[in-house]
């Protein structure tokens, strides 16, 4: 065999092994995830389809993954989403990670049972733009898609990016020995840099920047890169009009576009799941819409850096206490704009998250901030579903001290290398004379596992999709009694019973025009006549385990047909036969 077929064989072995596994332990770029995603659908091609949604600002292409069987379309459904932001690169592959684990245990009666009565929409990556960024030559956390923004608004787009000065691929912090500065190495470990408490009698010796230059000059650096506009802040519900990485109006961006089309144009979705950086799962009593205030300028050394979102590693916002429970709150006044998750949904939220802590084995993430047009509130109170989210990995933090070093600390424990990059002197040209550093915790490192975790987590929350899944509502025909009362006319009574655990719509879509109610409708021959009840009326929302009661007196004997539901909870038919 020659060196050349050898070397082609070697080729084609590795480019089917990185598609064969994909997601499954390690990080792959679009490309990748696109080739696994394609290949699962030509491996199953009767329980799974690939379509694409759209393309983002940059030209990458977002694609669905279908899976279910029968008529998908008009079965319960659960969207699951990854790339929420586009640092957050271990969602993409939990996402993915789902839809493979998903079609490699199809065989198993639980999932097969499953995905008769449940279709499972999965979106890997909404932000391929801004997650690319992981993949590329120049790696820095960027949550932004391509779309060009005047960040600073000077009207000029893109003029003041990142510089690697090290030339080593990264990223990282620059501090300058200053007199005057605010910041001094950690007292805990002086790799961290943190501001000085100077009630507490301590002094700064050093400024500290992102990596780069101040190429326009304004005293500013770095704040105004490459894109662009965050999905995570582009959506409708509180969105904040002018915010950083906002976008120029509510879904301006094709990203947003692309996935809440797809979202409103399948009614059947009653349930989100999104891997992302807000939580809901791992904290056990805190609703979906406790907020709090949004990330400032914190002592643990959080510098304005503008690209869009962009935070330097081991740039930490401040961390505020957790909300508590909190039973529904309205605005007075004509809008009636819901402020805090219902009282009804918070039952079922605190369940499947009692459900996600026993199966993951986590529990109390960090508290993280709830900025505004993200999308798990979007999806709650504005699409009105159930809405699930969770980062899936963290490390602790350690009340009363600094998260750099908490995580500084966490890697050491758990064998995490290379994750800092040694402070080393560089020249610069903005600090003639100056002692200038760079160096500081890596990207992406604190809030992305390591390659050896991944496969596990993808299980994990892979069973816990499952499991939540199966919980869906579910109606039934209860006690159904055909009564002869004379001169030809019939009572017919029945109960339409939710057998599920989910309720029939999440309380804060039962208003909302783009939930499916519920409807009973009794179709009869031409020969007979309703004398009461009506022909197809709604059906109000009920609980896990509740039913509701309808009767009718019909005039003729025959056969008659009784449907009710909805696409998001599933139709059921029978008949009755008046004789």
């Amino acid at each position: 065999m020659n060196v050349f077929l050898r070397f082609s064989i070697l080729a084609l072995m590795c480019c089917f092994l990185s598609v064969s596994t994909g997601a499954q332990g390690r990080y792959g770029d679009h490309r990748v995830m696109t080739r696994t995603v394609e290949a699962l659908a030509k491996e199953y091609p009767s329980l799974c389809s690939v379509k694409p949604l759209g393309k983002s600002a940059g030209g990458k292409e977002l694609v669905v993954i279908t899976i279910g069987t029968g008529d998908r379309d008009n079965k319960p459904g659960i969207a699951v989403l990854g790339g929420i932001e586009g640092s957050h690169v271990l969602g993409r592959e939990l996402a993915a990670g789902f839809a493979g684990y998903l079609l490699k245990n199809s065989g198993s009666p639980e999932i097969q049972n499953l995905l008769g009565k449940i279709t499972f929409y999965v979106i890997p990556d909404v932000s391929p733009d801004a997650s690319g960024q992981f993949f590329s030559d120049l790696k820095y956390e960027r949550n932004v898609n391509d779309t060009p923004v005047d960040d600073d608004r000077d009207f000029v787009t893109n003029e003041d990016p990142l510089e690697d000065l090290n030339n080593d691929g990264l990223i990282t912090l620059m501090r300058v020995s200053d007199p005057a500065g605010k910041y001094m190495k950690s007292p805990d470990d002086e790799r961290i840099m943190v501001e000085a408490d100077f009630s507490k009698g301590e002094t700064g010796s050093y400024l500290v920047f992102p990596e780069g230059i101040d190429n326009d000059g304004d005293g500013l650096f770095n704040e105004d890169g490459p894109g662009g506009v965050n999905f995570n802040r582009n959506l409708t519900y509180n969105y904040e009009a002018f915010g950083a990485g906002a976008g120029a109006h509510p879904v301006s961006e094709p990203e947003s576009i692309a996935v809440l089309d797809f979202l409103f144009d399948h009614f059947n979705i009653y349930a989100t799941m999104a891997f992302g950086p807000q939580d809901n799962l791992s904290q056990p009593a805190k609703p979906a819409g406790g907020r709090q205030a949004a990330a400032q300028p914190a002592e643990q050394g959080y510098i304005p850096g503008g690209q869009g979102q962009f935070q330097f590693p081991g740039a930490f916002p401040m961390q505020g206490p957790p909300p508590g429970p909190q039973s529904m709150r309205m605005m007075t006044g004509q809008a009636r704009k819901i402020t805090s998750v219902l009282s009804q949904d918070e039952t079922i939220i605190k369940l499947v998250s009692e459900k996600y802590r026993n199966i993951t084995g986590v529990n109390g993430s960090p508290a993280a901030t709830l900025p505004p047009g993200n999308f798990m509130e979007w999806s709650y109170y504005h699409y009105g579903r159930y809405s699930f989210s969770t980062p899936a990995w963290w490390f602790p933090a350690e009340p009363g001290k600094n998260p750099g070093v908490a995580f500084l600390k966490f890697a050491e424990e758990n064998n995490m290398e290379n994750v800092f990059v040694p402070w080393t002197e560089i020249k610069h040209p903005g600090f003639p004379g100056k002692k200038v550093e760079v160096g500081g915790i890596k990207p992406f490192v604190t809030i992305n596992p390591p390659e050896d975790r991944l496969q596990d987590l993808i299980e994990k929350n892979s069973r816990f999709i499952v499991e939540m899944a199966a919980m869906h509502p579910e109606l039934q025909f209860l006690d159904m009694k055909v009564e002869n009362q004379g001169e030809n006319i019939f009572r017919i009574s029945l109960k339409v019973h939710n057998k599920g655990i989910f309720a029939t719509c999440a309380a804060a879509g039962e208003r909302n025009v783009f939930t499916r109610l519920m409807r009973i409708s009794v179709e009869t021959n031409g020969k007979q006549k309703f004398l009461s009840g009506q022909k197809v009326q709604t059906i109000k929302r009920l609980e896990g385990g509740e039913s509701a009661e309808y009767s009718w007196l019909i005039m003729g004997k025959g056969t008659v047909k009784i449907t009710a539901g909805a696409v998001n909870t599933g139709i059921i038919t029978t008949t009755a036969e008046l004789k």
